[in-house]
């Protein structure tokens, strides 16, 4: 049941990546591209994208903390690494790794970003222990 659980929501994901546009790079590039908003051609299509997705994920998961309780409500070093690496890669090369993992077929220009995301995440343990020294 979790496994379908699971799946289903992967599903979702992926349809509201295509649905809003956000599995092309160029168009998170757009709204990452601040620049652009003095030339005339930032995008804003992303933050419409966020403005509906962080009240219903706050919703979600405010309803899910009742059942599931967060691992931990710390601000640690890793967590901020953590973070930095994520948003520097997204700014660098334009994609997240839902949309990234969606596109790679139709944009093989992905791969140079997954195959790194994930030797990250098999080397992810190790750094976790070394950070943690």
């Amino acid at each position: 049941m979790k496994t379908l659980f699971a799946l289903i929501c992967g599903l979702l994901f992926g349809m509201g990546l295509a649905l809003s546009g956000m599995a092309d790079p160029a168009v998170v590039k757009g709204f990452l591209d601040l620049g652009g908003f003095a030339r005339g051609d930032w995008n804003p299509a992303l933050a419409f994208v966020m403005a509906g997705a962080v009240p219903s994920a706050f919703l979600l998961f405010r309803l899910a903390s009742d059942k599931v309780p967060p691992a931990s409500k710390q601000i640690n070093r890793s967590l901020v690494l953590g973070s930095a690496l994520f948003g520097l890669g997204w700014g660098l090369v334009g994609m997240c790794p839902g949309p990234a993992l969606e596109g790679w077929v139709a944009d093989p220009f992905a791969l140079i970003f997954i195959l790194p995301m994930l030797a990250g995440l098999a080397a992810a343990p190790a750094a976790a222990k070394f950070l943690s020294r």
